[in-house]
Formats: structure tokens, C-alpha cells, sequence
């Protein structure tokens, strides 16, 4: 009747189920009485560097006699030093980068008040639970957000942006974007993984002899994304001086979902969640969908124009008052530090020549030329 292995350290007792079922349900736990439970691991097609494990808990209960039934999703983050990806990084790297990964801001920001305090149309799941498993993991159980499958027309992008845009000029969001007491700027991304990884492959021949970024990128973007790379710690200057904001780091279309019984967005995976220049949250937005091959690339000149403005109006709405020219110019950095200069997809250079990897090389040739022409535009 009970089977909840699957969760692993994850797990709670049966009290504390109890518990937690009572306040979802909103009973007192003594009318509570557990009749089964179990858990489902979550199957996630995109690599994480702090999460280990998502997992869907069902079952019914008993409230005042009556059968209920109740699901929760629960979240197993962890210290990035834990994960594949890092055993990967080379030993004398690791040391550095084991600074620069957040994994304590998500229970943090479940523990904290934000979901009080967000603009209206924003939403975060309710967190019936937080638990420290050990110093360097912990689990966050939350209620089931009904999630629709929604086309994200352009329609969608600007009110995303807009509501992204108060979230970063809300006064009373203003303490969270520092909940999880996370020492990082953008210099600690620049001098870590662009500097050591990025900017380096950018200057080796043999990546750009390779037939999947020959094809896509070719010498005239070569040249252009070198040029970038020499100017990184510019750019970084640049950009480290612009207006600050809370920011979600992570506002993807995957993280804002969509419900059909109330507006707006519900907001999930806050572990990059940080005080960043303002405009921050525009890069995943526009263009985390098109990194990953979910959407293509032929729109964004139109969407990043009509996100930016919608952004914008966003910070107005919330007293902010900022210079769209200085806002386009604070976007156009981030974009390029973030993804321009990361867009040769070395990941998929070992293996066979595939007409996906072209797709893909194609799309991330387009972001990149996308980011130098705005970053040109704006300068």
C-alpha cells in the first residue's frame, strides 16, 4: 500500500506525510489517516547541474472519513560537486567552479515568503515541505501545478516580458532576489567558464575545421565571435555597471507555465534566482528554447523588439525609470556573454554527422549572429 522508494534520502515518515497531505487538503492532521502512497520518477530530457531527482508521490488519504486523493512533486537538489557534469570538468578547474553553482537558493526561496510578494500574474508553486537531507542536499516537496500545453505566440513572449520586468523592478521583491545568499556577479561566470572553456575553443582551429560548425558558421562568424571573445573582460566591465533588479536566471518557457484556471505564469527552478543587471531575464526567454532546438530562430528579430519594449514597460509599471537605449545596451551584453559566445555547439562535435546536428548548428549560427548584430547595434 506504500511504496515510496523510489524517492531514496527524498523520502519523510509517515507523520510527516500525514502532515504535509493535511495542509494540501486543508484538514487538521489528526483527521488525517494515510491509506497508500507511492513514487514515480520524472523522466527529464535536459542535463541539470544541481538537480538529482524529480518525482511525482500519489495516493489517497482518509479526511473525516471521507477518501481523498493527493500529489505532490518533489524536487532533489544538491551540491553541483556531486553531479556527473562536474566529476567531468578537468581537476584543476574544479576547484573554482565548485564556487560558482547555487543549489541552497531553491529551498531558500520555498522556505522564504517571495510567493507573498510577487506581482500580480506571477505565480510559484506552494511548497508544503522543505527538507535538509544532509549539508549539501536537501528536498523540496510542492503541490501539483495544473499545467497546460500552450503555443508561446508572440503574444505570449511580451506578457511573460512584461511580468518578468516587474518582477525585476518590484520593490517588495527586491530582498529575494539575494534569498539565497549566494556570492556571484558576472565576472564569476566570465572569468570561470567563458574564460577557461569558451573563449578558448572559440580560438582552436580544429573546432572550427570540424564539418558541423564549418558548414553552419563559416569564417565571417568566426572572425566576429573571436573578436568578442578578445573583448570579454570590456564587455563584462560594461555590463557589471548597469541598474540591478531581482532575477528569476532562468526564465525560460519551460520554467513560466501555463494554467487554465488563473493568468499569468506560474514561475519553477529557481536556483539561479539573484540580483542581476536589469534586462537579465530577457536572454532565456527569447532564446532558451531556440538553444536547445525546441524552436527556431526565423522570429526573434521580431520578438526580442517587442520583448524588450514589454520588459520595459514592465519596470515603468513598478517606478522603475531606465533609458530603453540603456536597457537594449544592458540586454545586448548580457546576450552576448551568455549565449553569443557559447552558441558552437561543442557538445555534439563527437559522434556522427546527423541532420538534427546541422538543424541545431544552423539555429545556434542564427543566435549567434543575432547577438554580435545587437551587440553592434547597441554599442
Amino acid at each position: 500500500m506504500h511504496d515510496r522508494s523510489a524517492l531514496g534520502p527524498a523520502d519523510v515518515d509517515d507523520a510527516t506525510l500525514t502532515a504535509m497531505v493535511a495542509d494540501l487538503l486543508g484538514a487538521s492532521p489528526e483527521d488525517v489517516r494515510l491509506l497508500t502512497s507511492s513514487a514515480d520518477p520524472v523522466s527529464y530530457d535536459l542535463p541539470a547541474l544541481t538537480t538529482l531527482g524529480r518525482t511525482w508521490v500519489r495516493g489517497t488519504a482518509t479526511v473525516s472519513g471521507a477518501t481523498e486523493d493527493f500529489t505532490f512533486f518533489v524536487k532533489h537538489v544538491q551540491c553541483w560537486t556531486r553531479s556527473e557534469i562536474f566529476a567531468q570538468l578537468p581537476p584543476p578547474l574544479q576547484a573554482t567552479a565548485a564556487k560558482n553553482v547555487p543549489w541552497r537558493t531553491e529551498p531558500l526561496a520555498y522556505r522564504s515568503r517571495m510567493h507573498e510578494n510577487l506581482p500580480d500574474g506571477l505565480l510559484m508553486p506552494r511548497a508544503l515541505g522543505v527538507f535538509d537531507l544532509d549539508e549539501l542536499s536537501s528536498a523540496v516537496w510542492m503541490e501539483e501545478i495544473p499545467a497546460v500545453d500552450v503555443t508561446w505566440d508572440l503574444a505570449r513572449y511580451e506578457h511573460a516580458a512584461h511580468l518578468l520586468g516587474r518582477f525585476a523592478g518590484s520593490p517588495a521583491m527586491a530582498p529575494f532576489g539575494r534569498v539565497g545568499a549566494f556570492d556571484w556577479t558576472v565576472s564569476a561566470y566570465t572569468d570561470g567558464r567563458l574564460t577557461h572553456q569558451v573563449v578558448p575553443a572559440l580560438f582552436d582551429d580544429n573546432v572550427w575545421r570540424h564539418p558541423l560548425v564549418a558548414e553552419a558558421f563559416g569564417d565571417e562568424l568566426r572572425d566576429r565571435l573571436r573578436a568578442s571573445g578578445a573583448r570579454l573582460r570590456a564587455y563584462t566591465d560594461e555590463l557589471e555597471t548597469m541598474p540591478t533588479g531581482a532575477s528569476h536566471g532562468d526564465a525560460c518557457p519551460n520554467n513560466l507555465l501555463v494554467r487554465a484556471d488563473r493568468p499569468g505564469f506560474t514561475m519553477i527552478d529557481f536556483g539561479f534566482l539573484h540580483v542581476q543587471p536589469l534586462g537579465f531575464d530577457l536572454g532565456q526567454l527569447l532564446v532558451g528554447d531556440v538553444q536547445i532546438g525546441r524552436r527556431g530562430s526565423e522570429d526573434l528579430v521580431d520578438r526580442a523588439e517587442a520583448c524588450l519594449n514589454a520588459y520595459h514597460a514592465g519596470l515603468a509599471a513598478e517606478g522603475v525609470e531606465i533609458p530603453l537605449t540603456q536597457l537594449r545596451r544592458a540586454h545586448a551584453l548580457h546576450l552576448m556573454l551568455f549565449t553569443g559566445l557559447s552558441t558552437v555547439p561543442l557538445e555534439h562535435l563527437g559522434g556522427p554527422l546527423t541532420t538534427e546536428k546541422q538543424t541545431l548548428a544552423a539555429e545556434r549560427a542564427a543566435l549567434a549572429r543575432f547577438s554580435l548584430d545587437l551587440l553592434d547595434a547597441t554599442g
